[in-house]
């Protein structure tokens, strides 16, 4: 058991490192971005922006899997890494070399992701039946 813990330690902290050089190099790029007059044509500058909007993403989503993996190193400290949050049961070492921030197992992420789709489907039914009704209103 030890074996597998600092083996998925190390495998964290070096996603960690690669997570904190891929925002560094992000930031880096969108300080690069030269503000004041736009210069080049209109698909100069709308290509510009797409490409800092992009970098905007993907340093979001770089900054969430780090807080991920500071959740995951966390759990490790405590003796609660590898243990579904859902089942409570172990989760597959495969998962976890695979996904090693995972949280919970395959089945319960699985039912986890179900109910938050069908959750999203009843809200979005629910305001288009709200838009429905307030066009109807207006007639």
């Amino acid at each position: 058991m030890v074996d597998k813990q600092s083996e998925m330690k190390a495998i964290l902290l070096k996603m960690k490192e690669d997570a904190l050089n891929e925002i560094t190099k992000a930031m880096k790029s969108g300080a690069n971005v030269v503000t004041g007059e736009p210069s080049g044509d209109i698909y100069d500058q709308a290509s510009s922006e797409r490409d800092r909007e992009l970098g905007m993403l993907l340093g979001d989503r770089e900054r969430e899997k780090l807080v991920s993996i500071d959740e995951a190193l966390l759990r490790l400290d405590e003796g609660e890494y590898g243990i579904c949050e859902e089942c409570e049961e172990e989760i597959p070492l495969g998962r976890l070399k695979a996904l090693p921030f995972a949280r919970h197992c395959v089945k319960c992420k699985s039912d986890i992701e179900r109910q938050q789709a069908q959750t999203k489907r009843f809200e979005e039914d629910r305001a288009y039946r709200e838009i429905a009704i307030g066009e109807e209103d207006e007639g």
